[in-house]
């Protein structure tokens, strides 16, 4: 357990250390209050000393929007004349490691009970019950990710619109939301492989790395008889069976794991892997960053052992990676034909997200060419 130590007053003090970014431990930690200036505060973070909060929480907030400001003016910019996107996509991830860390150095005490005692401060209580769960003892936290649980609190709270299903998916803390619709629309729509459409039953689906369960609802919903939903987080298994049961499905889905495949075979197989193969920096990041394309590899790998005859393998994958040199479409192909797999039908969208259409987005020309695929696969004979 990491322990953080200061001095209050003439008083030693500690806390257990928190941090679901992956921000390391402060070497020193000195206290901050409202006579804090901003100037003092983001130089005593870039030399590695943590700051905690004494003072009023809106005035908190505001700093850290101020040391914000200060990092985006030393910013180098990750784009210029020769800079390649996958260059730009380097620095960028660089840059957001910078800033994370800077950031993460403004904490907050959260009492033993994860109350956060500061003057106008929110009840963040259930807040970080659901994110940390029962509270051990006083525990310190960056204030930027406290931010980050208590919208989480919200997200979880209102749901996600999915129209595909016509109803909502509630997201827990850590566990990827499913706010880009055309990956959960490729499913709805595309054509059940014949193994499920003749058989009495409906057949067997497996939603690999299920996240939410969103995709697990749309099968279920278009009719598979039975769908087991599969996660290697346990945040991700606990928001997959709430969302179950908030959709009345608890008797069409199992929810199975940690792991990737269950045991036993499916008419069809399901995953949505995180798209980019690059290494996460915390745990938030897994819905994105698959390293070395570990999943994708590990659903081509175990897919035919896991198909019965005549059923499919749906890859849900973008190829945002191969705009940004990161992936070929020719590594990605081999990969599927080691597998002893062949191309049923690849059917395309392009994204809809905000992002796509920012031209001063650094990766702009990337994600404006963006294309996320739904590649049918089968077992080759």
């Amino acid at each position: 357990m990491s322990t953080i130590h200061w001095t209050l007053g003439h008083t030693r003090r500690s806390a257990r250390w928190h941090s679901e970014s992956a921000v390391p431990l402060p070497r020193r930690t000195v206290v901050a209050d409202d006579r804090t200036k901003a100037d003092d505060a983001y130089r005593q973070a870039c030399e590695g000393t943590a700051l905690l909060w004494q003072g009023d929480f809106h005035n908190a907030r505001q700093l850290l929007q101020a040391m914000s400001r200060r990092i985006d003016r030393r910013a180098t910019r990750p784009t210029g004349p020769g800079t390649s996107l996958s260059e730009s996509f380097h620095l960028l991830r660089r840059s957001s490691g910078h800033r994370a860390r800077v950031l993460g150095r403004l904490l907050v005490l959260l009492d033993d009970d994860h109350t956060l005692a500061l003057r106008r401060a929110p009840d963040v209580r259930q807040a970080c019950l659901e994110a940390y769960g029962p509270p051990q003892g006083p525990m310190a936290v960056p204030l930027r990710e406290l931010l980050g649980v208590v919208g989480a609190h919200q997200w979880r709270r209102r749901g996600v619109d999915v129209p595909a299903l016509g109803a909502r998916v509630h997201p827990h803390y850590g566990v990827f939301a499913p706010v880009r619709g055309e990956y959960v629309d490729l499913v709805a729509r595309a054509p059940l492989p014949p193994s499920i459409r003749h058989r009495a039953d409906a057949g067997t689906g497996f939603d690999l790395g299920t996240g939410t369960g969103v995709l697990a609802a749309v099968l279920a919903r278009r009719g598979v008889h039975r769908v087991v939903a599969t996660d290697i987080s346990p945040r991700a298994l606990a928001c997959a069976r709430d969302n179950v049961d908030r959709l009345a499905l608890t008797d069409r889905i199992e929810v199975w794991g940690p792991g990737l495949f269950p045991e036993g075979r499916a008419d069809l197989v399901v995953c949505n892997p995180p798209w980019l193969p690059a290494r996460p920096t915390s745990s938030l990041d897994q819905g994105v960053y698959d390293p070395d394309g570990t999943m994708l590899h590990g659903f081509l790998a175990g897919l035919a052992a896991h198909l019965r005859p005549g059923g499919e393998g749906w890859l849900v994958l973008s190829d945002l990676a191969e705009h940004l040199g990161l992936r070929t479409r020719r590594h990605l192909l081999d990969a599927v034909e080691a597998a002893g797999l062949h191309v049923v039908d690849k059917i395309d969208t392009k994204p809809r997200h905000p992002r796509s259409k920012d031209a001063t987005d650094p990766l702009h020309a990337a994600r404006s060419a963006e294309i996320t695929s739904l590649w049918r696969l089968g077992t080759t004979p």
